[in-house]
Formats: structure tokens, C-alpha cells, sequence
């Protein structure tokens, strides 16, 4: 156990330091979007998703306001650029502490701490990305509302509540939950209270023109390059037949080609689809007497997967919602989660090798950064094809075939 904290500890360390010497400003997002929100608000400006609508949930403010109170007492020794961001770090750090404690208890069940060595070595291999974003604040409130869902079903529900009124994809475990869990109404009713109880707030507050400006404003965006849908096109791109242009309103790189806003507008019904047919096909699974270990976990990959391959966003970052179903594959059904994991920390190596490390080269259509994200692309294609394949084995008792 002691290896397995120092291990965890020391990937933190290592991870929040390549932010600093990587290429392409793998920590921009932090110092170049969150801190300046933050300081508005603190200064009496514009308040992101109170004032104005904003593309994350309004509780995503909460962590980067904490950074602010965490990097003022740095700012004389580091400025304040650098006090934000080593803020950020020991944050992030803090968190996944927590969510490491719960996953791997006092004990250290063997397949607990087969999951701490997993999330340490994907940590490792993402890189900075799986730090320097707002998405790596809901990775430890995702794993301790997963390692909650048996014995704790009414915190994990309101755990998993506050983790997607921060960033939408732990809904995803949710709802996989609520479909394969025999106390589903009980953490239906705590998420819909604590949801309730956030929507209330941020009326008082006066978000009530901007509630749902988060989900209105990925409705306006183009193709982002690194999605899976845009592979072909950036092979176009390659050849010259299609450019890839920055969005100043979305802050991101999106392809343009004849098609691509053809390809974009079938996305989000195909995601709607695709996730409702799984978790439909789940819920029949748990209805003819699946248990919940074996029925959970593919099912969960499943929705985050089909969240990350029929999007039309690929932001690299996306890559660390994949770590907390594979933790909870791990935990609850050992046995069975060795390809997940496999195929997890190969999709975490190629994302690092895409963006930081050849991301200056992307942008240019190069043909090496293309190869390397078609190959994260069709791999994390292929992780949707084995979460779905193993949710449709999950057994039923014969009891329930025979009926």
C-alpha cells in the first residue's frame, strides 16, 4: 500500500511538472480561460453562467474560484500566472487523494489496488492533460460516487449529482447505474433532489436567463479536428482539400470541407440514439436478473464511450472520462476488465502523443499526427465495440432464459 500511494503521489508530480516543459501549452486552458473567469467574478465582473451564459455547467466555476484562494498566498513567489497554476495542481492532486483513499480503503482489496496501479499508469500516460483541465476534477468525485453505488447508494447519487452539474459526462454512470442497480428509485430520488437543490440556487442567484447556457452552446459548434467523425476529413486536410480554421467563440480548432456540417448535424441524434439504446438495453438485462457487478460496468463504458466517439468535440481531455469506468470494471468484475484496461492506457499514450506532444504538426495536417489520431480514433472506436460486445454477454439466470 505504501508503494501504491508513493506511486500515485509521484505520477502527480511528474504529470503537473511536463505541464511546464511539454510543447503547446498543455496548461493554457488553466491560466489563459479559467484563471481570468475566476478573477471576474472575484473583482465584480461578469460571472460565467450567471451573467452570461457559459459552456460548462455553473458549479464548474466552484473549483477555479478554490484555485484562486489556494494560489494567493504563491502570488508574491511565483506571480500569478504560476500561483494559479501550481493552485490548480495541488487542487487536483487534493482530490484525487480523496477518491484514491476511497477506492483503495485501509485494506487494499487486490482488486482495489489493481485499480490505484491502473489509474496512477493512465494518469502517467495521458500526461498533463489528465490534470490541466476541468474534467480532471470530476475523475476522483466520479470514482468515489462509483465505489459508493452498493453500499452507499443515496451519497453516490448525490455524488455523481454534483460531479455532472460540473462536467455533464458522469451522468453517464448514473444513469448506467440507475438501470442495473435494484435501488435505483432511492438514488433517482437523491439525484433529482440534489439537482433540484442546485437549480434553486442558481436562481437565487440569478442564473435564471443562462440555467441551460452550457447545453445551447455546444449546439452552435462545428466539427472539432480531433473528433472521430473528423478523421476523414483531416486526411482531406493532409491532401489539401480541407482547412482547419480556429473558432474565437468556442476557442477550439474545427475542420471545414464540403460535408463536415452534414456530418456534425447527424452527431448529437446519433449520441442520443446510440446512449438510449444501450441504456435501454441495460435496463432489460437488469430486468431479467443481471447482477449488478457484471451488468454495471460495460454498460457504464458504454455510455461514456458513445459520449467520446459520436461527438463532434474531441478535446483530448475527453480521454480522462474513460478512466473511472475502467477503475470501477476493475473493482467490481477483475476478472473481466483486462482489455478495457489494455485498451485505456493505449488510448491515454496516443492522446498524449497527438496533443501536446504533436499538436503544432496536427494543425498543419501533417501526415504523422494524422496517422497517430486516426489510430486513437479507430482504438477508441474499437473500446465501444468490446464495452457494447460484453454488455450484450452479460448473463441472465437461466430461470429468467427459460421464461
Amino acid at each position: 500500500m505504501t508503494a501504491l500511494w508513493a506511486a500515485f503521489l509521484a505520477a502527480h508530480v511528474i504529470v503537473a511538472w511536463l505541464g511546464w516543459v511539454y510543447p503547446t501549452q498543455p496548461m493554457g486552458d488553466v491560466v489563459l480561460v479559467y484563471q481570468p473567469w475566476s478573477a471576474s467574478a472575484l473583482s465584480g465582473g461578469a460571472i460565467v453562467g450567471i451573467t452570461e451564459s457559459w459552456v460548462y455547467p455553473q458549479p464548474a466555476l466552484l473549483p477555479m474560484l478554490l484555485t484562486q484562494l489556494l494560489a494567493w498566498p504563491l502570488n508574491g513567489l511565483a506571480g500569478t500566472t504560476g500561483a494559479y497554476l501550481i493552485g490548480w495542481a495541488v487542487l487536483v492532486t487534493a482530490l484525487d487523494a480523496v477518491g484514491f483513499g476511497v477506492l483503495v480503503g485501509r485494506d487494499g482489496a487486490a482488486a482495489r489496488r489493481s485499480a490505484g496501479w491502473f489509474w496512477t499508469a493512465a494518469l502517467l500516460l495521458l500526461g498533463p492533460i489528465a490534470m490541466y483541465r476541468i474534467d480532471a476534477i470530476t475523475v476522483p468525485l466520479a470514482v468515489i460516487g462509483g465505489c459508493w453505488l452498493v453500499k452507499r447508494p443515496a451519497l453516490a447519487a448525490a455524488m455523481l449529482a454534483l460531479a455532472a452539474w460540473i462536467k455533464i459526462w458522469p451522468g453517464a454512470l448514473f444513469v448506467a447505474a440507475v438501470a442495473a442497480a435494484r435501488t435505483r428509485m432511492r438514488m433517482l430520488l437523491v439525484f433529482l433532489a440534489a439537482t433540484a437543490g442546485i437549480v434553486v440556487l442558481l436562481f437565487l442567484l440569478g442564473a435564471d436567463r443562462h440555467l441551460l447556457g452550457f447545453v445551447f452552446e455546444q449546439t452552435g459548434r462545428g466539427l472539432q479536428i480531433e473528433s472521430v467523425a473528423a478523421t476523414p476529413f483531416m486526411w482531406m486536410a493532409a491532401a489539401g482539400a480541407a482547412s482547419i480554421d480556429y473558432s474565437y467563440e468556442i476557442l477550439t480548432f474545427q475542420i471545414g470541407a464540403p460535408g463536415v456540417d452534414a456530418v456534425s448535424a447527424l452527431l448529437t441524434p446519433l449520441m442520443a440514439l446510440a446512449a438510449v439504446g444501450a441504456l435501454v438495453y441495460g435496463a432489460f438485462k437488469a430486468a431479467r436478473g443481471a447482477s449488478f457487478p457484471r451488468l454495471f460496468p460495460p454498460l457504464a463504458l458504454t455510455l461514456v464511450a458513445v459520449l467520446i466517439v459520436t461527438n463532434k468535440v474531441g478535446s483530448p481531455q475527453f480521454q480522462t472520462w474513460l478512466i473511472a469506468p475502467v477503475i470501477l470494471w476493475i473493482v467490481f468484475d477483475r476478472t473481466r476488465s483486462g482489455l478495457p484496461v489494455a485498451l485505456v492506457l493505449a488510448l491515454s499514450a496516443l492522446t498524449c502523443l497527438v496533443y501536446p506532444l504533436t499538436y503544432d504538426g496536427l494543425l498543419r495536417a501533417e501526415p504523422l499526427p494524422v496517422l497517430l489520431l486516426t489510430v486513437r480514433n479507430v482504438l477508441v472506436t474499437v473500446l465501444l465495440i468490446m464495452a457494447a460486445r460484453a454488455l450484450v454477454r452479460v448473463p441472465v439466470p437461466r430461470t429468467h432464459q427459460r421464461n
